[in-house]
């Protein structure tokens, strides 16, 4: 069963998914929140597998309740998985929620049949839903002012990648060019195993959260450069 807790500073937006969720199988609804801070609050109480987070709430925000909840569930394996609910596709403040380390974002016109493949994808483990649209917000916003703009506060520098075995750094390159493990294995002649140990690797050694996160550092880094 997938636990789900539904974040929206709108109530008719959170009947809404609530109506879908709990019409599927497979998905619990173990709570709502209609701000930032209540979702912190919440997400302890119930330690739900997905948390739907609106980003732009009054007080405290989608990013700094992203970053709380995941840093809140540091004892948890896995940690719960953010996927961010937006107005708009290309929106800074959903570059920020990836940075913070959310799995994914779904626009809040999505119909039912997309919510629930998108609930079901992040349950299941897959840590970047729609990774083209996401690859496309991380080339519009990174290593350009905006991208400064829409990092949460207190977000650190861009990680450093001295770290990193050549092998894992062009793992985290294709990574974040968007490919699938299973294309990044068949570009560099290895194992889909491989690719997952050296990506695994990477997101320990550089304290990555989600595919996400290591999308974005790979911009960040100037790895991947935003339409190269």
């Amino acid at each position: 069963m997938t636990r789900v807790l539904i974040v929206d500073d709108q109530f008719l937006i959170r009947a809404g998914l609530r109506g879908v969720l709990d019409a599927a199988p497979g998905i619990e609804v173990v709570g709502e929140a209609s701000d930032g801070e209540e979702a912190v609050r919440v997400a302890a109480e119930t330690r739900p597998d997905i948390v739907l987070m609106d980003i732009r709430m009054p007080g405290t925000n989608g990013i700094q309740a992203t970053e709380r909840i995941l840093a809140d569930a540091d004892d948890r394996e896995p940690p719960p998985r953010i996927l961010v609910l937006t107005t708009f596709d290309l929106d800074e403040y959903v570059y920020g929620a990836l940075r913070a380390g959310a799995s994914g974002f779904l626009l809040k016109d999505s119909g039912p049949e997309r919510l629930l493949a998108a609930v079901t994808a992040v349950g299941g483990g897959d840590s970047l839903f729609a990774p083209s649209v996401t690859r496309r917000l991380v080339a519009a916003f990174a290593r350009t002012p905006e991208a400064a703009g829409a990092a949460p506060p207190g977000a650190q520098p861009a990680p450093d990648l001295e770290a990193l075995t050549s092998r894992e750094r062009e793992v985290l390159r294709l990574t974040g060019l968007g490919l699938s493990n299973a294309e990044i294995a068949d570009r560099l002649y290895i194992s889909t195993a491989t690719v997952k140990t050296h990506l695994n690797r990477t997101m320990s050694k550089l304290h990555l959260d989600s595919r996400a996160q290591a999308v974005v550092v790979a911009y960040e880094t100037g790895l991947v450069t935003p339409g190269g």
